[in-house]
């Protein structure tokens, strides 16, 4: 075995299904290995940074590893975007890259691709993943594999792996999987003992699931818990489509002054609020309607749990759960959920398109064919995704950069099989929606819902002044047919129907809906949250 099959069998050992990549000169050695070997199937894209953000939509749909494979330099850097949207949201993604051989580190040249010295590079990507190894030692490379591997899964982070090009194809012994640390058992009943108190003396407690829920693959546990204590559960806006196929008491998705109003005042008015893998961010709370004390929440997040000042380091997330379920036995205790209402039964009509109208579309088109896994970009098609019955949804909440979703949603059809519905604005389709030409090689076939308003309208809603926002139209409908889908411009509610179910009626090419939509016009999730921000904003 080589060092490079002995990387792609731990890859797969700790949970990895796919590659996805694209390759260069100095990764072309191991690119060969990963072909010819087979141990893993290799999706190429066109561009990196849609590498990086198909790898890491696919470890959060399938709960283990993504990975992206690039080159040196023009590779590997031009992904930096992507990784550190993985290393915000908390994603396990491995970045495979090649590099120089070290034969070339000593010629005393530069050489292409190299920024300011050989390692910069490596010393970059120390920034944005949680571990970094050069496997440039095939005798200690199994111990490092292992090590950055099992990282990669404990933090739920990227990890970065730089393989020489002249390493390729020394032997290698196998790689060992790192054995599970244990947590502390005293410091775990205690915590629990802790927990438990807080939640019998609170009045109305109330448990925020977050995404470190979905990582550590925890969503039905968290149900049952969540039964067992009568406890009523939301999600953050960044933690939407968790416990969607679970049985939990789900009351929605909390967003402060853009939020239900009942659910706002659930969270608010808790005086027993129990963070649970929940990211403390801007996104997620910094539009509350009255301010969230979180030294009084008990947050468990990062391997520890804090208790107002009271903080039990070395605590996985997954010890927790496993340690207050054995704690809590059942019967489950009943409680009323007054689940949301969302919009259905759109009038198909000569009206124009609001993006409500769309998440209307959607919710009668699932009414009828089964939920969809959604992919969103960032934008308004996101806020529109809160309109949408609750399913599955892998979206950039928290870091909140333009360009994920299309590539998104083929990370997401490759590592499940299921058919995506991807939403995207066409700023956002601008910079990554040609990654569509990639569906006909591989049979992906997602139905994308492109929201045209020729403009970068959520940026218009904060600075209306400014032309800067003016896009343009470009006429995506037609480009489908040559990127090999079908294509459709849409105006009116009474097309947009007809655009789904068509849409739903053919398999086998993507489809690709540009829904026009004028300026100034917003879902009404985005025109709660921009008039309560800006309201937020006055009294501050």
């Amino acid at each position: 075995m080589n060092l490079v099959e002995s990387l792609l069998h731990a890859l797969k050992d700790h949970g990895a299904r796919q590659i996805f990549g694209i390759p260069g000169d100095f990764a072309l050695p191991y690119f060969r290995i990963i072909e010819q070997s087979q141990i893993l199937p290799l999706y190429t894209l066109s561009h990196e940074p849609g590498v990086g953000f198909a790898a890491d939509a696919s470890a959060r749909a399938h709960l283990g590893l993504g990975v992206a494979a690039v080159t040196y330099g023009a590779g590997a850097l031009n992904m930096v975007n992507a990784v550190a949207a993985a290393y915000a949201e908390k994603s396990p993604l491995v970045v495979l890259s090649g590099g120089p051989g070290k034969g070339e580190a000593r010629s005393g040249l530069l050489l292409h691709h190299q920024a300011k010295t050989l390692d910069s590079q490596f010393q970059m990507f120390r920034e944005i993943t949680c571990d970094q190894v050069k496997l440039d030692d095939a005798a200690r490379a199994p111990a490092d594999i292992a090590r950055v591997l099992a990282k990669c899964l404990r933090n739920s982070e990227p990890v970065y792996i730089e393989i020489p090009r002249d390493m390729v194809n020394l032997p290698c012994a196998p790689v060992l999987r790192e054995a599970p640390r244990a947590a502390d058992q005293d410091a775990l009943e205690a915590c629990v003992d802790e927990i438990l108190a807080r939640l019998a003396q609170a009045q109305s407690p109330v448990l925020m699931a977050g995404v470190e829920v979905r990582r550590y693959d925890l969503e039905e546990k968290v149900a049952l818990l969540a039964r067992r204590l009568g406890l009523p559960v939301v999600t953050s806006f960044m933690g939407r489509g968790l416990l969607a196929e679970h049985d939990a008491p789900l009351f929605g998705t909390y967003m402060g002054v853009a939020g239900l109003p009942e659910v706002t005042q659930l969270v608010e008015g808790s005086d027993g609020l129990f963070l649970l893998g929940e990211i403390v961010c801007d996104t997620n709370f910094a539009v509350s309607e009255t301010k969230i004390d979180l030294r009084k929440t008990i947050q468990a997040l990062d391997g520890r749990v804090t208790l107002g000042y009271h903080v039990y380091p070395d605590l996985p997330l997954a010890d927790l759960v496993d340690g207050l379920l054995r704690r809590v036995p059942g019967p489950d205790k009943p409680l009323a959920v007054r689940r949301p209402v969302y919009p259905r039964g759109m009038t198909a009509d000569a009206a124009g398109i609001t993006p409500t109208d769309i998440a209307t579309a959607v919710n009668d088109l699932m009414a009828t064919h089964g939920k969809m896994p959604i992919a969103s970009d960032m934008g308004d098609c996101l806020f529109t995704a809160m309109e949408i019955e609750h399913t599955a949804l892998v979206a950039p909440g928290y870091y909140a950069t333009m360009g994920y979703g299309v590539p998104a949603g083929l990370g997401l059809q490759a590592a499940t099989g299921q058919r995506p519905l991807i939403l995207v604005g066409d700023g956002a389709f601008q910079m990554t929606g040609w990654e569509l030409g990639n569906c006909r090689r591989y049979g992906w076939d997602p139905i994308v819902l492109l929201f045209n308003n020729a403009s970068w309208e959520m940026l218009r809603t904060f600075q209306p002044e400014s032309s800067f926002n003016d896009l343009g139209h470009w006429g995506f409908a037609e480009m489908a047919a040559g990127m090999g889908g079908d294509g459709v411009r849409v105006g009116t509610r009474a097309e947009l129907k007809a655009a789904l179910d068509r849409a739903m009626a053919t398999r086998g090419r993507f489809q690709l809906i540009e829904v026009t939509i004028p300026r100034g016009v917003l879902s009404d999730t985005l025109q709660r949250f921009v008039a309560g921000v800006k309201r937020l904003s006055a009294v501050k």
